[in-house]
């Protein structure tokens, strides 16, 4: 076998491979006198089948499978000899003449393909000593706690019905039919629905108008969508809701204290409380360790420069591309909604999706070098919560891992990378910083985008307010398309 180079263009190669017909007939020849004493042919008895004989019933088809094998194993093992690494699997040719292919399947000609792929770059590792960052705590309040733990109780409120009037905080239960110009929309209609008024779930002014209604009262209630409402056939337009109320109820009391915490399944107030200071705490720490991996990222791109595999570019662009069109088009937005044009949002996206692949390709190697591994429990884990996100999907779910090539990388790959950061932790210079919560919590878009480059990312937009009734299609929940974190743009 012959290993031609023919391209060395920057991470671009480019290889033939050439197998002399008469190895290609030695391996066939092989084949079949292995397969002599196991092939059954009407007429012959068994192991004594000619060669010559079975090489014309079954010679082509063979060779046929032996092509493929080729195909399938030598790429690797090639790269393997060269001690390279393919950034994504190589793209094989060969002859798409029909003759040819006849003779090679015959042992008459040479068997040739090329190999054509980008290398992924050597990456000499760099100190990171000199990176530091800065780690912000959040010191939680007793009172943050209490009111948290109210919210909770929400759940657990139990509401009396009363005669009169509805007020701020009660609960009316209702039915009710939306419209616009006169005509009912598609998920405008609920009966039975309960509302609190006050909670602003519902669209901007819908619940004031409830004030003051009684159990039996019929009314018409306008409102207008927002501008900016998620499910353009509705934004901005003027509704109307015809309401029917069916009882008026006030809520009961609500107390932190032990009778509390057992309707919420807990054993004691100072359990629930417990438990919700490490709620909180999990979320802060969710949002710093975000803002530390950032500042981590950040600062390896400054210190990696090198030519990126244009394919795994491409790759990684499409699959944001489609994210953002997705979002756009969801949101009923356009590029212009944006400030931006088309051409712009490829041109800054690209450059994300660039950073994304070059990051990946640092931490992979910083992992590599520092034995970082993730366990088959690791993995298990990660499956499950899979699982637990998609529920009555389970077996579409594990059937994907289990028949889709590649794809328990997606679950390895996040897995990893938090890995890796948890190494570089170690590594790195942290000074922690007590914080408000207001402050860990502040939007720093401006300064990504900047650091980014992401002025094509769609703008954030508040939370939609007119869940008409949660669920239907009057009221999605999805927001217009934020710009994604800094974090998030790393390597996965």
């Amino acid at each position: 076998m012959q290993v031609i180079e023919t391209l060395a263009d920057g991470l671009k190669r480019e290889l033939k491979v050439v197998i002399p017909a008469k190895d290609m007939e030695a391996r066939l020849n092989e084949r079949l006198a292995d397969a002599k004493d196991r092939v059954r042919i009407n007429g012959f008895r068994p192991g004594k089948v000619p060669v010559s004989h079975l090489k014309k019933v079954y010679g082509k088809s063979m060779m046929a499978d032996l092509v493929n094998e080729i195909i399938r194993d030598k790429p690797s093992a090639i790269l393997s000899e060269r001690g390279e690494k393919s950034a994504t699997q190589p793209e094989i040719a060969m002859t798409e003449d029909q003759a040819e292919a006849e003779k090679i399947l015959d042992a008459q000609a040479d068997f040739e393909f090329t190999l054509s792929y980008e290398i992924i770059p050597a990456i000499e590792l760099k100190d990171v000593s000199g990176i530091k960052v800065t780690r912000e705590v959040v010191e939680i309040a007793d009172k943050e706690i209490d009111e948290q733990i109210l919210k909770i109780a929400e759940s657990a409120r139990t509401y009396e019905t009363k005669k009169g009037k509805a007020a701020e905080g009660d609960r009316v239960t209702m039915d009710y039919l939306g419209k616009v110009d006169g005509e009912a929309f598609e998920g405008g209609k609920d009966e039975d629905a309960e509302l609190v008024i006050g909670s602003n779930r519902f669209i901007p002014g819908f619940e004031d108008q409830l004030v003051g209604v009684k159990a039996g009262d019929e009314k018409v209630i306008t409102v207008t969508f927002p501008a900016d409402y998620p499910a353009a056939h509705l934004a901005g337009k003027e509704a109307t809701f015809d309401i029917t109320v069916k009882d008026v109820a006030a809520p009961a009391e609500l107390k932190i204290d032990d009778e509390l915490a057992t309707k919420l399944g807990l054993e004691s107030v100072d359990r629930l409380r417990e438990v919700v200071r490490g709620q909180i705490e999990s979320q802060y720490g969710s949002v710093t360790r975000q803002k530390v991996k950032r500042q981590i990222l950040d600062q390896l791109d400054e210190m990696y420069k090198f030519d990126t595999p244009q394919r795994l570019v491409d790759a990684e662009f499409e699959n944001i591309w489609r994210q953002i069109n997705t979002d756009l088009q969801q949101a009923g937005k356009t590029f212009a909604d944006e400030d931006t044009t088309e051409e712009e949002a490829r041109e800054e996206y690209r450059k994300l999706a660039e950073r994304r692949v070059r990051l990946g390709l640092v931490l992979s190697e910083i992992g590599e070098k520092a034995g970082v591994q993730v366990s088959d429990e690791e993995m298990q884990r990660s499956l499950f919560e899979q699982l637990r996100q998609f529920p009555g999907q389970e077996k579409q779910i594990l059937d994907y891992f289990r028949k889709t090539p590649g794809a328990s990388a997606s679950l390895r790959a996040p897995l990893f990378e938090e890995k890796v950061v948890d190494h570089l932790l170690s590594e790195v210079t942290v000074t922690d910083k007590t914080v408000s919560k207001e402050e860990l919590l502040a939007d720093d878009e401006a300064e990504e985008g900047q650091s980014e480059g992401k002025k094509a990312a769609p703008k954030k937009k508040a939370a939609a307010k007119a869940e008409v009734a949660e669920g239907d299609d009057a009221a999605p929940k999805k927001k217009a398309p934020a710009k994604k974190k800094a974090a998030d743009d790393g390597a996965e």
